[in-house]
């Protein structure tokens, strides 16, 4: 799986789309079964309970691959590593918003 790729398959990539005239979220989305948090480099099995939660997938449920390791933890370090106690609530650098943090730099971080 290329980093310009992130979709294993192309059922995957259907599975994490929202082509839905009604929805504006994958999470309020009935048919969007799989999430993908880009900044996390993770997917995730959609709990529709009306909230935006998910349960990590380590292989893909169609054509079996081997999905990225969530970079969850690693993101929650580096941004702590900055100063960042609580990114959540804190204003971060615009690259830890999405893949950019991780998808140009990674190593050199």
């Amino acid at each position: 799986m290329s980093l310009i790729n992130k979709h294993c398959c192309r059922d995957m990539e259907r599975a994490t789309s929202l082509n839905c005239k009604q929805h504006r979220d994958v999470f309020e989305c009935p048919d969007v079964l799989i999430s993908y948090i880009s900044k996390f480099d993770e997917f995730g099995l959609i709990i529709h309970d009306g909230g935006s939660s998910s349960v990590v997938i380590r292989f893909c449920p169609w054509c079996g691959s081997k999905l990225p390791l969530s970079k969850r933890e690693i993101w929650f370090e580096k941004l702590e590593e900055l100063g960042f106690d609580d990114p959540t609530e804190q204003k971060i650098p615009e690259a830890f918003e999405s893949d950019a943090w991780y998808s140009n730099t990674y190593l050199a971080m």
